[in-house]
């Protein structure tokens, strides 16, 4: 990597009060409120519709507010056009100057901007990106990752406080997303810039991210460092759309100060106090697939161990590094187990009568309600009243 000194100048804080979107016929953005620190990697990630570019778009000026505040550093821009804005934007598109040089598309906001000495300032961007020995060559010489590498050169040359990425490596292949997934954080690391990135990428979001903000119809509904979502979701919602999870219907029937103990259709199932929004009546539980494991037969009691079945497996598939296995009984639906491949063969077949397990400590309570919440959120709902009816026919 090159020298940064010229690119090291501090990233700002962003801002958003109140901000709400409405556009003829829909809300895109309910309410918003958020602080993103200056110079954090910070991802908006959700599914197609939630509010994420709308965000974007109205940070960079794109869109005006239906009412709040954008502040980027502690100065209110909210009525700048996006010219006056320090930021800088890369699409998925890269956006480059087809007739122009790479250097030239490098140093063509510094030309406008009446910058001195635009060219030199252009070599040392394409020099942080590890690409100033194409710099006499057109983008279209250029492979899809050195596309976006010059795009970002263009971008962070401007030394804007705030850079936003919309989506910019959803036109990649998957190994040159992953490779561009830790270019990008190392880059984001050494110039010290604000990113803002808009994706619906899980992945990506997590891969790269200091803080993920998981956006679903205009609102955040929950906000946090990428493994402590992943470990300990608080709603239906976030459970499902970053990674996967099975979630089940409990009774709570006692406890103690640490734990809670519930029922599953006889089933006892203990979750950690901390780790539970709610702690009475009817509450949803989850665990995730890769923490499970399978047994032939019922494995022996402990109180630190969930345990449930026996079920029937009726799906094993293959993954290379893991064999994912769909496990159903009548008493708690369809499970997922993702069990690591570290011997040769399946550990189970398809047909196989199976017990599974799982630490206490790793199971999660969520503070909504798994088939109201899933049929606000699309189909997850569904499946799971189907599968259930499938299971008691």
């Amino acid at each position: 990597m090159a020298d940064v000194q010229a690119f090291a100048e501090a990233g700002a804080d962003l801002e958003l009060v109140g901000i709400q979107k409405r556009f003829p016929g829909f809300t895109a953005i309910e309410h918003l409120d958020l602080k993103i620190p200056a110079g954090s990697f910070f991802a908006l990630l959700g599914p197609s519709g939630c509010g994420k570019t709308t965000t974007l778009r109205l940070v960079a000026g794109l869109e005006d507010p239906t009412a709040g505040k954008i502040l980027i550093g502690g100065k209110d821009v909210t009525a700048l056009k996006p010219h006056k804005r320090q930021v800088n934007t890369v699409f998925q598109s890269y956006a480059l100057f087809p007739h122009m040089t790479v250097l030239e598309n490098v140093a063509f906001g510094l030309r406008r901007r009446k910058v001195v000495d635009p060219l030199a300032k252009a070599h040392e961007a394409l020099k942080l990106v590890e690409l100033d020995h194409v710099a006499d060559r057109k983008p279209a010489q250029l492979s899809g990752g050195q596309q976006q590498r010059v795009a970002l050169a263009r971008a962070v040359v401007n030394r804007p406080a705030l850079l936003l990425l919309d989506e910019p490596l959803g036109a990649l292949d998957l190994k040159l997303r992953r490779q561009m997934q830790q270019e990008l954080k190392q880059i984001q690391q050494e110039v010290g810039l604000t990113f803002l990135h808009v994706t619906h990428d899980q992945e990506e979001a997590m891969t790269m991210a200091d803080t993920v903000a998981v956006m679903n119809k205009g609102r955040i509904e929950q906000m946090g460092a990428p493994a402590e979502l992943y470990e300990l979701p608080r709603t239906v919602f976030v459970a499902n759309f970053l990674g996967q999870s099975n979630l089940f219907e409990v009774q709570v029937v006692g406890g103690t100060d640490q734990v809670l103990h519930a029922d599953l259709n006889g089933h006892r199932i203990t979750v950690p106090r901390n780790r539970s929004a709610r702690d009475s009546g009817t509450i949803t539980v989850g665990v995730r697939p890769e923490k499970m494991r399978l047994h032939t037969q019922a494995p022996p009691e402990d109180s630190a161990v969930n345990v449930i079945g026996p079920g029937r497996i009726t799906d094993v598939s293959f993954t290379g590094v893991s064999t994912q296995y769909s496990v159903q009984a009548p008493e708690f639906g369809e499970v997922q187990v993702f069990a690591q491949n570290v011997e040769a063969g399946p550990a189970a077949h398809l047909g196989d009568i199976v017990w599974l397990s799982w630490l206490a400590e790793h199971t999660f309570g969520l503070a909504d309600d798994r088939l109201d919440t899933g049929a606000l959120n699309g189909d997850f709902s569904t499946q799971a009243i189907a599968t259930r009816a499938s299971l008691a026919e």
